[in-house]
Order: C-alpha cells, then sequence, then structure tokens
C-alpha cells in the first residue's frame, strides 16, 4: 500500500490551508491538534497520520485506525465570528464532504445523523467525524474525520446498536489511492466551510442543510437515541433543526430536539 504523499497534498492544498502535517503514527490526530491549539497553531491546520494506536470517536470510543488503512485527519479550526452554539454544525459540514468524495468514488453512501457515514446495501460504517471546541472561550474547533479505505480486518468491533465496519474498497470504490482521495475531501471540506463560515455558520443560508437532509438515511426512520444522561428516547426521525440538530417525533406525541446522542436505526418508518 502506498504511503501518503505529503508534498502532493501541501502543493494540492496551497492557498486552502495554513498547514499541511503527515506523520507515520501517532495517539489520535486530534489529541495532538488539541494540545497544538493550546499552543497557538493557527486556523486550517491539518495533520494526517498513517497510523493511530489510540483514535476515538463520539464518547470516547475507539476508532481502529490500522496503517495504512484509511485517512485518519484533524483540521484546526477557528471561525471567527462565528456563535458557539453554531459550531456543532461543522459535524454536518464535514458530513457532507467525506459523502461527497465517496459517491464521487463509486461508492452508494448515506449520512446518519450525527457523525457518520454509511457504505453499501448493508449500511455499513465506512467514516466517522469528530468535533471538538477547545479552550475555555471555545475560539478554536478541532475537527478528526476517520475514513476507512482498505478493508481493516476482522476484528473491528462494531459500533452502536451492532453497526459493521466497512471500506471504500469493500464498496467498489473506483480508486483507493489515499492521497488522492484526502486531497478530495480536503478541498471539498475547504469549499464547504468557507461557505459555512461566511453566513457565520448558519446552514440554511449556505444552502447545506437541505444537502444533508437529502443525504440522511436517519431520517424518516423509527430509532432509538442513547441520550448523554443515560435515558433513551424512541420515536420517529422526522427533520433537522437549523442548527442541524434531529428532531423525533417521540410515542408522546411531541418532537423532542435532540442536541447528542448515539442513533440507532430500528427500521424504515
Amino acid at each position: 500500500m502506498a504511503e501518503l504523499d505529503a508534498a502532493r497534498l501541501r502543493d494540492g492544498l496551497t492557498g486552502r490551508y495554513a498547514r499541511v502535517d503527515v506523520v507515520e503514527t501517532t495517539g489520535s490526530t486530534n489529541a495532538d491538534l488539541r494540545e497544538a491549539v493550546e499552543n497557538g497553531a493557527g486556523d486550517r491546520t491539518v495533520l494526517l497520520a498513517e497510523q493511530q494506536t489510540a483514535g476515538v470517536g463520539r464518547r470516547a470510543r475507539t476508532w481502529s485506525s490500522p496503517k495504512g488503512a484509511g485517512l485518519y485527519l484533524s483540521v484546526v479550526l477557528r471561525p471567527s465570528g462565528v456563535a458557539f452554539s453554531a459550531l456543532g454544525s461543522l459535524s454536518v459540514v464535514a458530513g457532507l464532504a467525506v459523502h461527497a468524495v465517496a459517491v464521487e468514488a463509486g461508492v452508494d453512501a448515506v449520512l446518519k445523523w450525527p457523525n457518520d457515514m454509511l457504505a453499501g446495501p448493508e449500511r455499513a460504517k465506512c467514516a466517522g467525524i469528530l468535533a471538538e471546541a477547545v479552550g475555555g472561550d471555545a475560539a478554536a474547533v478541532v475537527l478528526g474525520i476517520g475514513l476507512n479505505v482498505l478493508p481493516l480486518g476482522t476484528d473491528v468491533p462494531a459500533g452502536p446498536g451492532g453497526l459493521p465496519a466497512t471500506s471504500l474498497a469493500e464498496q467498489g470504490a473506483t480508486t483507493t489511492d489515499r492521497t488522492e482521495l484526502a486531497l478530495a475531501l480536503l478541498t471539498r471540506f475547504d469549499e464547504l466551510e468557507r461557505r459555512w463560515r461566511r453566513v457565520s455558520g448558519d446552514l440554511t443560508a449556505a444552502g447545506l442543510l437541505d444537502d444533508y437532509r437529502a443525504h440522511c438515511a436517519t431520517l424518516g426512520q423509527q430509532v432509538r437515541v442513547q441520550l448523554p444522561d443515560g435515558t433513551a428516547l424512541t420515536g420517529r426521525a422526522a427533520d433537522l433543526d437549523a442548527a442541524g440538530q434531529l428532531q423525533v417525533d417521540g410515542p408522546d406525541g411531541r418532537r423532542h430536539t435532540v442536541f447528542a446522542g448515539d442513533v440507532v436505526h430500528v427500521r424504515p418508518a
């Protein structure tokens, strides 16, 4: 398997990102950039790793990151003028970028709220996103993306709800060149994030909310949402609000807005 071409990445992303680094191995690119932010890392600093030994997803879950099998990257964003309440919608922006790259590679893919991309007829997990505000004044966000490019092997644990893992290669992607895919992903994300930033994080004004709705397989599903406080909400995933938060019609006849939680698709509505 070919290693990521750092020179090609820097050349291809000139003018889009302030700094692009590739490391052989690290614990977590998000953890590294969180520390870098504390030391003054600038807006649009990017770190990619060939391997992560302690990759993490939401709620501190492990993200399997075997050497050379995927894209493991994080970006520092300092979106001045965007309110703290709008920062969570960066996961919507990143989801659209990941989805576009998969579809352009010929993969049947959909988005699963809040931060996953599923692929193939079995709707297995192919990518995950983690956005973390850094600093007491939330002056920066570290956005991490993990995209499975090559098969991960059989020892990868299933995600919430027993969701299995898959990769672009297993779903018939037209390319598995990780440098090419990284260039496409970071270019697409740059374009979408700049649209989002220009309108102060307003997904609707940026023209991104309807795009996400169109590709979000969660909508219309009967779901079970495991909430951060340990309780669960069941019902029909009806819509997304202006901030990209899930709206669930519950068994009590009320519409509930879900700010964060693990979503399991129970069955089509």
